[in-house]
């Protein structure tokens, strides 16, 4: 791989130990995957935030750094909300970790915004073609699939190094011969709604770490095709897809592809399969969670109207941004004039905060598949209407 003669003094030590780690990380992805040289990033997004889920160990990796991040950078959500998490009954020892970890990133020059849905937050605008290090897996595809930006499926160390050179390696999802469709998928009925997270699910499975090409009905809203995304991340591995007539590349003329030789349809038959649970009477669930990705405030809206003069009668967690629900924070005191709760920087994948329940019901196609994983619950999947009747018992 070439590199700069500023790159190879960074690489000797010439800019610190800090630095000369970072670059190696990068260096050695860069030889792995065959990049020929490292390329500007406009922003970063590190994930392994959660004490859950980096413990110790990455918490005294993060704190041995030292210097300043060259681009914009935030995190992915953290194990808890950083100003309430006694709400949800997180351990005194668990949150006194957690915090330490969030300052040894501010320390970086790292923002402590903790969110999957980094696209949303003022001044971290992301425009099409552009290269950035990301590292949460539902974000890398809105990214790379909404926005038509350009990242690879960043692990938290290469992120974080990607962020403090200001580079990463030019392979994989930042070139464009790479990022042609595989795979067509028809889905030939009316979506909405959930049933994207749904649908999600079910093609993450067949897809693998495939680059679709979806052939719909229905056109999809920004919200629905994050739920689409995030969910093929979490069944599969897929890190960018494309939609007909939809998604901004697939529009583009300069972008040139061939049609898949391989082809496979989706029915409602799979879909509703995804559903069968929520509409189980025997089957319960003792709490309900919505915002895996991250609720936008359209998301916030409609769980707002539909809580509208009803009282929950079983914990109901709706996780956002902290930005997301300062900016309106009308909504928030809607929602939880109901008795739910709007919980900020976390969610209930990378929390400890669900682990006493036993069954819990999602809208999300990416909760769906990681709970039972993740958090050791049962989990049941139903619309966000359908959440709102479980967890106020209005049928």
């Amino acid at each position: 791989m070439y590199l700069t003669k500023e790159e190879e003094k960074t690489l000797r030590g010439d800019d610190g130990e800090t630095l000369r780690k970072m670059i190696e990380i990068l260096v050695a992805l860069g030889d792995i995957y065959g990049a020929d040289a490292l390329i500007p990033i406009k922003s970063a997004q590190v994930s392994g935030v959660s004490y859950k889920t980096i413990g110790d160990a990455g918490l005294e990796w993060i704190s041995d750094l030292k210097g300043a991040v060259k681009v914009p950078t935030v995190l992915n959500p953290a194990g808890m909300d950083m100003n309430n998490w006694e709400r949800l009954g997180i351990d005194p020892k668990f949150a006194a970790k957690q915090i330490e970890i969030i300052q040894a990133f501010g320390r970086l020059g790292i923002e402590p915004k903790c969110t999957c849905t980094p696209y949303y937050l003022n001044g971290f605008d992301v425009m099409y073609k552009d290269h950035l290090a990301w590292g949460e897996s539902s974000a890398i595809s809105f990214s790379n699939s909404v926005l038509g930006a350009r990242t690879n499926r960043e692990g938290g160390p290469s992120a974080l190094a990607a962020a403090l050179v200001g580079k990463t390696p030019d392979y994989g999802y930042h070139k464009a011969e790479n990022r042609t469709p595989n795979l067509e998928i028809r889905v030939g009925f009316e979506t909405g709604g959930s049933d994207y997270g749904a649908l999600g699910y079910i093609a993450g499975k067949l897809a693998g770490n495939k680059i679709p090409l979806f052939k719909m009905n229905s056109v999809p809203e920004k919200d629905e095709m994050k739920m689409l995304g995030a969910a093929m991340a979490a069944s599969g591995a897929v890190a960018l897809y494309h939609i007909d007539g939809v998604t901004p590349e697939i529009k583009d003329k300069e972008f040139v592809y061939e049609k898949p030789a391989e082809s496979i349809v989706i029915d409602r038959k799979e879909i509703e399969a995804v559903y069968e649970t929520s509409g189980d009477p025997s089957i319960i669930s003792d709490i309900v969670t919505i915002g895996c990705p991250h609720c936008s405030k359209a998301e916030l809206q409609q769980l707002a109207d539909l809580l509208e003069g009803k009282t929950v009668v079983k914990e109901f967690w709706i996780f956002t941004s902290r930005e997301t629900a300062e900016q309106n924070a009308d909504l928030v005191k809607l929602i939880e004039k109901s008795g739910a709760k709007v919980v900020c920087d976390t969610c209930m994948v990378v929390s400890p905060a669900a682990n006493s329940f036993k069954r819990m019901m999602v809208n999300s196609g990416k909760a769906y598949a990681y709970v039972p994983s993740m958090c050791g619950l049962a989990a049941t999947y139903g619309t966000a209407e359908r959440c709102v009747k479980e967890a106020t018992g209005v049928v």
